[in-house]
């Protein structure tokens, strides 16, 4: 324990910039490290890319499917890889509240990786990811770290408004993926726990490049403006709605769907206001939950909303999408709809909630014919473990 707690002084007093090093130091000296490499999901969650030893790295990028850094990754477990010569290589997954931003990979002896030591290392990865997310509003260095390209400005905007790509809670797990991923213009998503509710936007951005991120970034932020004053999620569409046409005077607006889940009883409140489309898949069966279409945020200058309500289930999974997802043509020209996202869903039934939509996104990418996408595309999964069980059998 007296390692542990000179591994948490480490990450704290280090330079932002430095927290790689100070780590490094530490399992080094107290762990009997030979090496230690720390490695980041990229944007498009595709390869897990190193950041670079100071001053110059050489490891490679590793895939995030497969290998052992890939397998520690996608099942959020540490994963040991025996070497020659009595040495091991432990992959642990950096992990911040559910939101997976990479591995960490440590050569040690074999005793060292016992199960004793092995959590404490596991318990040392925690850490180094509390300290990355903090670490990240002084430095460049780790968002510079998960790129294998450029982005382009409107992406660079997009992912700054962005929160993490996935959290989870007692009553729930969330994940979401954007893509294009070096290239988005106007599609974001949003959440936000507290101890009684979740609430989950997304949004379905409308033009391209800058002028899509701008109109984009005035709504979330609106809606944030009117969610942290405590408002219900109906007059949060009302507020960001008046600040959209104030703006734009009804020549921009801008489709969300708002979803406000009360954590004690999975009852759903639901405003639509534009195209993302909501799924259930519950007992196996995807539908598509019937919402009432409400107008776009921004198109006139006030404009009601109202709230539909919903009950999850525990077992339930909600998925939603934009419509670079569900009305997407392939080569033939057919439309990505139900029954083919119904397949995507269903390979992706044992996946949790995190890797969810890059596997759906994946299939879309087959659908189509072609890597990349002409329009944004946008999936957000929500797992719903529930904290009691449902006294109520409603449904969406």
């Amino acid at each position: 324990m007296n390692r542990l707690v000179t591994a948490g002084r480490a990450l704290r007093s280090a330079a932002a910039h430095e927290v790689p090093e100070a780590l490094r130091e530490v399992l080094c000296t107290h762990y009997a490290a030979e090496t230690a490499e720390l490695y980041l999901a990229d944007y498009a969650a595709a390869v897990l890319l190193p950041v670079p030893a100071v001053p110059h790295g050489t490891a490679e990028p590793l895939p995030v499917h497969t290998g052992a850094p890939g397998r520690a990754y996608g099942a959020q477990e540490p994963y040991v890889e025996q070497l020659d010569g009595g040495r091991v290589r432990a992959h642990l997954p950096v992990t911040v509240r559910g939101d997976r931003l990479g591995v960490l990979s440590v050569t040690l002896p074999s005793r060292a990786a016992d199960a004793g030591p092995l959590a404490e290392l596991a318990e040392v990865a925690r850490l180094l990811g509390h300290e990355l997310v903090v670490a990240e509003r002084d430095t460049d260095r780790y968002l510079q770290a998960r790129r294998t390209d450029r982005l382009t400005l409107a992406a660079e905007m997009q992912w700054q408004l962005l929160p993490a790509r996935s959290c989870a809670g007692d009553a729930y797990a969330l994940g979401a993926q954007l893509e294009p991923a070096y290239a988005i213009h106007g599609d974001n998503f949003d959440w936000s726990a507290s101890a009684d509710h979740l609430m989950v936007y997304v949004t379905n951005g409308m033009g391209e490049g800058i002028e899509a991120s701008l109109l984009t970034s005035l709504g979330i932020n609106a809606l944030r403006n009117a969610r942290r004053a405590g408002i219900p999620i109906a007059d949060q569409a009302a507020l960001a709605d008046q600040a959209i046409h104030a703006h734009y005077r009804g020549e921009a607006h801008l489709s969300v769907l708002l979803v406000d889940i009360e954590l004690s009883t999975g009852r759903m409140q639901v405003v639509d206001a534009g195209s993302p489309r909501m799924l259930l898949l519950r007992d196996r069966v995807l539908t598509t939950v019937d919402l009432e279409a409400q107008l776009p945020l921004g198109m006139f200058e006030e404009t009601d909303y109202v709230a539909q309500e919903f009950t999850l289930l525990p077992g339930d999974r909600l998925l939603f999408v934009s419509d670079g997802v569900h009305a997407v043509p392939g080569p033939g020209g057919e439309i990505y709809g139900e029954r083919a996202m119904a397949r995507a869903v269903t390979s992706a039934a044992l996946l949790p909630a995190a890797e969810v939509p890059a596997a759906v996104l994946r299939e879309l990418a087959r659908h189509r014919g072609r890597p990349e996408p002409d329009d944004d595309a946008l999936v957000v999964c929500l797992d719903w473990f529930g904290r009691h069980p449902a006294s109520s059998s409603g449904s969406p």
